[in-house]
């Protein structure tokens, strides 16, 4: 947040640095194209925000004509990379005293824009303006002063609303010092406590309704300020370490100390700090600079928390942020704040804070100059590749990137295609959380994904490569996605905390944003094209198999079908050894591959029983992988819910991910199919089989950040079966998801570590059929599955 607090003079804040070199393929990315800037100045940072165009290849699909003879030897579709233009929104955050040199460097680097407004908001907004206007010779243009609070508070909705996991609860002597909180679908309403010189409480009920309902001139600079006094100490970041190291118990009076011990009838524990400073009073000996430190840490954290925690109660409020100078990602603060808050609420408030909370006024002074285009109408994601994540610059956490290299900070958030919102389905939008295990929680998964991502790298890169073997530039653009992934795997591997939660799907996502990065869109788009061609050649033979098959034979073989396809996933090493190995590996011998029931999780004859019902009114099936998982294992099961008197809503990515089928690729293929399929054309013509894109480009699922179109015809069908597959989308997440209706989870493990944990081997099956409580489909024998801890 903006701070309001004075400068340090003791630093070089006032002697504008110009010893720096700025890398621009690392600092002011794309500055070229960028438009619409905004700055935040405080006391010591500046927060500068710009939004640019960005040009970037994307894999795009087109249908041959088949009626020509020669159609590409007869392949189904024909693969382009494309460049296209997104919208991005940079955001970069460093010291004051390197503002001047900045400020040359866009000035020098600034060649596509027409900015005729900059917003500016912050303390030092009206300091720095004749230098702003001077260095960027903004004679025709102008700056504007923006209100801070109304900043903060723009830019506090936009991350909530955007960034998943962007608040979390600080625990110290935790395994892991950061929680992160899913977002509630609803942001409003909250408190949010600024800390800044002094404090202000905000409370916040919607988009553009907020009141600063109280407030108090303890804070950050009271802090500051009595530091100073009581250690010399000048700045404040090593006045926060001072207190990191003292004990304050050698300078406050607790409760202890005059009664000896607890006071029961009270309720007060002997260690309770009676008197701050109480000590000082009559001690005769010398306090050490660093226990007066963190004294008065304690008095001014204590007085804020007890007043936040005052308001919050009046007001009926139980999302409590905190943010400003004060806090700035700082360890002992967060702490401090923290326990007087579960003090005070005996646990009922948790303390959260932000990711990002350094940037909400650039943030919001952003919006405010960007209105016209109404950014707010989008829905925006974190780019992991542009993104320094958090804590990066924090003293206590990385003391080397305090260092002059490490002074900058960056925040990129793409704007995406699509709107997201929740899958009106999930039974409690505000306590679902995606992933199945938090690898900042559990070390020992977290070091084994870790190394599995680093040692398919090579393969990676080989692969991406391959998808573009004619352009001599390639080459080049591989070794820097190499060399940019593999610096995250090790940021994150002492930072498993820099994104949000580390999972199995942030570590995926990671890698296809770097490779995105570096024009790469589509690595397996070649390995998909040939497994599609292969596979529609079986599709007539296994649907005519199939048809020759008892009633109860039938069901099962077409589970088995699901179940093998699914095994051709080439982001699984165990598959795609084989699969590079062996080129005749077909669909048969995954069928082999396949464990015998019972499976690991095998709730089939439930599944078995609910058939003998009623059909189900309508399915929304979330698809996997291309080749012979849509083609061999899917289409049949979707044939076959459609011959029940069953609509299909076949949910597929977006854009690419590994050999995940896309929706534009599912859409020739299903084409393709009718033609062979009369049951599927005429699903497809009545309507009754629809192919929507699901928002994503990742091969897991996140059932809060789903298309919205993809929302509304889930609640015009009245969709009352839900089907998830795949071991990214029904066992990294969505493992634990609960759904207000019916719903079938079906996976092959394909990775023997995973395997093991589970309680099973390479290949075993899980297959979770569950209804919601109070259904009337409801098993009395419910299966219970094994915890994949």
């Amino acid at each position: 947040m903006a701070e309001r607090d004075r400068v340090d003079r003791s630093s070089s804040s006032h002697s504008m640095d110009k010893s720096i070199t700025l890398p621009p393929d690392e600092i002011f990315r794309n500055l070229e194209n960028a438009k619409c800037f905004a700055i935040d100045i405080g006391g010591s940072l500046t927060k500068l925000a710009y939004y640019s165009t960005v040009q970037h290849k994307v894999a795009k699909v087109r249908s041959f004509d088949h009626s020509a003879k020669d159609a590409a030897e007869d392949k189904l579709y024909e693969i382009s990379e494309q460049e296209e233009i997104t919208a991005r929104l940079h955001f970069i955050k460093f010291e004051n005293a390197y503002i001047e040199t900045c400020l040359d460097f866009i000035r020098d680097h600034l060649v596509n824009t027409d900015t005729k407004v900059i917003k500016a908001t912050g303390g030092g907004a009206h300091k720095f303006k004749d230098l702003i206007e001077k260095k960027l010779g903004l004679s025709y243009a102008r700056v504007d002063k923006e209100d801070e609070m109304t900043c903060l508070i723009k830019g506090c909705n936009f991350v909530l609303r955007n960034i998943p996991h962007e608040a979390f609860v600080y625990a110290k002597h935790a395994d892991s010092e950061f929680r992160f909180q899913n977002t509630h679908p609803d942001i409003f309403p909250y408190l949010l406590v600024n800390i800044g010189s002094g404090v202000s409480i905000v409370k916040v009920e919607s988009e553009d309704k907020f009141e600063r309902i109280g407030g108090s001139s303890i804070g950050g600079g009271t802090f500051w300020g009595l530091g100073a006094l009581l250690t010399k100490t000048k700045r404040f970041d090593e006045l926060l370490q001072l207190a990191s190291k003292g004990q304050h118990t050698s300078v406050d009076m607790l409760v202890k100390d005059i009664y000896g011990g607890s006071y029961g009838c009270l309720g007060l524990t002997g260690d309770l700090i009676a008197s701050s400073f109480g000590k000082s009073a009559t001690a005769d000996t010398e306090f050490s600079k660093e226990d007066m430190a963190k004294s008065l840490l304690h008095m001014i954290s204590n007085d804020i928390g007890q007043l936040a925690c005052l308001y919050a109660k009046l007001h009926n409020l139980s999302r409590v942020y905190f943010g400003g100078f004060f806090i700035r990602g700082h360890p002992v603060t967060m702490h401090t704040i923290t326990y007087s808050i579960n003090f005070f609420t005996k646990g009922e408030v948790q303390a959260l804070f932000l990711r990002h909370e350094g940037y909400l006024g650039a943030i919001g002074a952003f919006l405010k100059g960007a209105e016209e285009d109404n950014p707010n109408q989008y829905s925006w994601g974190e780019n992991y590749a542009g993104s320094s994540g958090l804590m990066s610059v924090s003293p206590d956490m990385n003391p080397m990137q305090r260092a002059r290299s490490g002074t900058f900070d960056m925040l990129e958030m793409d704007r995406l295609e699509r709107k997201l919102v929740n899958l009106p389905l999930l039974q409690d939008p505000s306590s679902y959380i995606p992933d199945t295990v938090d690898l900042t929680e559990d070390a020992l998964a977290r070091e084994y994904w870790l190394f599995c991502f680093e040692e398919a790298l090579d393969g990676v890169v080989k692969r991406a490569l391959a998808s573009q073997p004619d352009i001599p530039e390639a080459t080049e653009r591989a070794e820097k996605f190499r060399q940019k992934y593999r610096h995250k795997l090790q940021t994150l591997r002492h930072q498993p905390f820099a994104y949000g939660s580390l999972t199995v799907r942030s570590l995926l996502d990671t890698r296809e944003h770097c490779l995105n990065e570096f024009n790469f869109p589509d690595p397996f788009s070649k390995i998909k094209q040939r497994e599609n061609d292969m596979a529609l050649k079986y599709y007539q033979t296994i649907v005519k198999a199939l048809e020759l098959l008892s009633w109860e034979e039938k069901q099962f073989a077409l589970v088995r079908g699901v179940l093998a396809g699914n095994v051709f996933d080439w982001g699984a090493k165990a598959v795609s050894d084989v699969l590079e190995s062996d080129p005749e590996f077909g669909f048969e011998e995954a069928q082999r591959q396949l464990e015998e029931r019972p499976w690991l999780v095998d709730a089939y004859d439930q599944w078995l029983e609910r058939l003998k019902g009623p059909p189900h009114k309508c399915a929304l099936f979330f698809v996997d992988n291309s080749g012979m998982d849509i083609i061999l294992g899917v289409m049949p099961f979707v044939r076959e819910l459609l011959c029940r008197g069953t609509e299909v809503v076949l949910a597929s990515n977006s854009g690419p991910a590994l050999n995940d089928v896309t929706n534009g690729e599912l859409q020739i293929l299903t084409g393709r199919i009718a033609e062979m399929d009369p049951v599927i054309q005429l699903g497809l013509k009545e309507d009754r089989l629809t192919l929507v894109q699901s928002g994503s480009s990742s091969p897991c699922l996140d059932l809060s950040r789903l298309d919205k179109e993809l929302a509304q015809v889930v609640r015009e069908r009245k969709t009352d079966l839900v089907v998830i597959e795949g071991m990214g989308r029904a066992i990294h997440t969505n493992y634990y998801a609960m759904l207000s209706c019916e719903s079938l989870k079906m996976a092959v493990i394909k990775n023997s570590w995973l395997a093991d944990r589970l309680g099973g081997k390479l290949f075993s099956v899980v297959f979770k059929y569950e209804v919601p409580p109070g259904d009337k489909h409801q098993s009395k024998d419910p299966v219970a599955p094994p915890t994949p801890s």
